[in-house]
């Protein structure tokens, strides 16, 4: 079985929608949702650790809120890992997104109660099911493609798109409970504490969650024979046990492919390492150092961080289809990941000057706006075609753990956005500077690399682009 022989699992006579196989609708709703629980949380998160307690909140400093945010975030990724491994030994991708979705959930509304145990607990939660099911469902779609698809990247990037519908509506919904003013008032009419506010925001991210696995289980069938275990053939054979091990092994062109993604590996942490100040440092500046209020009203800050979602879905359909309408004059994956860094460094370099003129007092949220919008043009040049890359890439009978390594990544560039953070102060103007500075020269750096390293990664690639 070739490195991509997972594609062969889609149906000859596939259903399409809108080109592509019927199953991408299941699981772009499914995604949709569970990112929907994902950033309902993320939005409110530091922002509740950082609270004072006379304000419902966990009463803790930057740094300490920094860390435990840090850690989480790379915990849900991390998560990946083993969850890749147990689809690919024991469930199959299609009960560990099920059963993923399903703890996701109860973890969501542990946390609506109000108690520190409760809060870690659900976080622990959380991070189990995310394990199950981030890895699983991204290795899915690819299964939905055949060897060699030219629609695998558009894909890739339409799902990308119903992932940032989630990322979207959950920072409106998450973070008007836990911060609404009118809604805090609500909860005094009927008798109870405004201070819960933050937790009604918490158990919105559990009801999502519920409606995606509601709709991942009903719209089963549009996903044929994808994700689901093969049957072991051959058992007590010991032909069969020889031939087994034999195909634990990597060929050279298998490792050189590997070694490809361990390139882009590197290169994903220091993305996600910036790209996260969304919810760590820059979430604490809008709240902190950003003027809220539209026409004498205020919004919840945490709202500023549906615009990293709502640029995605503008772009996304863009780059779908700059990518299918360039075809294989397209540029190739290592490429693309350079431009992403390029967009990146360029979007938080935007916070230097905004840091400095948080001195004179609150700042104008276009220069956050401006940031996202930059850095999400890098993130669409990074991150769809990152998980693309290793579905091609990755040897098939070993795809759910690769997909799970690559995951690796992300959790560690979110474990360094989470340090980073925690070194935000917001009464210090030049420690603000400073620390943006320092995030965007090391992105313009990377790319500089990157870009040099280009021709050996196409190289360690072979045929796939």
């Amino acid at each position: 079985m070739t490195a991509t022989g997972a594609m062969d699992q889609a149906d000859p006579s596939e259903k399409t929608f809108a080109g592509h196989p019927i199953g991408l609708v299941n699981l772009f709703f499914t995604e949709m949702w569970e990112r929907f629980s994902y950033y309902g949380m993320r939005a409110i998160l530091i922002l509740y650790m950082v609270a004072a307690v006379g304000d419902g909140g966990l009463g803790m400093p930057n740094e300490e809120a920094g860390k435990i945010y840090g850690f989480y975030t790379m915990s849900v990724y991390l998560g990946a890992l083993p969850g890749g491994f147990i689809a690919d030994r024991f469930l199959g991708a299609r009960k560990a997104v099920l059963i993923g979705g399903i703890i996701i959930a109860l973890g969501h509304f542990t946390i609506a109660f109000p108690s520190i145990q409760t809060f870690y607990a659900g976080m622990a939660l959380i991070v189990m099911g995310t394990g199950l099911l981030k890895p699983n469902i991204s290795s899915m779609l690819g299964m939905l493609y055949k060897e060699g698809d030219p629609r695998r990247d558009a894909g890739f990037s339409i799902f990308y798109m119903g992932i940032n519908i989630g990322a979207m509506l959950a920072p409106l919904v998450c973070g008007y409970l836990a911060q609404g003013v009118e809604f805090k008032h609500w909860l005094t009419t009927i008798g109870m504490s405004q201070h819960m506010s933050w937790h009604w925001g918490f158990g919105a991210a559990g009801v999502g969650m519920i409606i995606g696995i509601v709709h991942y289980v009903i719209q089963g069938k549009q996903l044929g024979t994808a994700g689901l275990k093969k049957r072991a053939q051959g058992a007590g054979d010991p032909s069969a046990a020889s031939q087994e091990k034999e195909s634990m092994m990597l060929t050279k062109e298998e490792w050189k492919r590997i070694a490809a993604i361990g390139v882009l590996f590197v290169f994903n942490i220091l993305f996600w390492a910036i790209y996260e100040q969304g919810g760590s440092s820059l979430n604490i500046f809008a709240d902190k150092c950003t003027d809220t209020t539209i026409f004498g009203w205020q919004f919840p800050s945490s709202w500023l961080q549906t615009f990293q979602a709502s640029f995605v879905i503008m772009f996304a359909p863009v780059f779908s289809w700059l990518w299918i309408k360039m075809g294989d004059k397209q540029p190739s994956a290592p490429a693309k990941f350079a431009i992403g860094l390029l967009l990146l460094g360029a979007g938080i370099a935007i916070m230097v000057p905004a840091a400095g003129l948080a001195a004179q007092g609150k700042v104008s949220p276009m220069w956050l706006i401006a940031v996202y919008l930059l850095e999400v043009l890098g993130e669409l040049c990074l991150s769809p075609v990152g998980l693309s890359t290793v579905t091609k890439l990755a040897p098939a009978r070993f795809l759910g753990l690769t997909m799970g390594a690559w995951f690796f990544s992300t959790a560690f560039g979110n474990y360094l956005a989470g340090s980073l953070g925690g070194l935000f102060n917001e009464k210090d103007v030049s420690g603000m500077s400073n620390l943006f500075s320092a995030m965007a020269i090391s992105a313009f750096v990377a790319t500089a690399l990157l870009a040099l390293l280009v021709p050996k990664v196409k190289q360690l690639m072979g045929e796939v682009r």
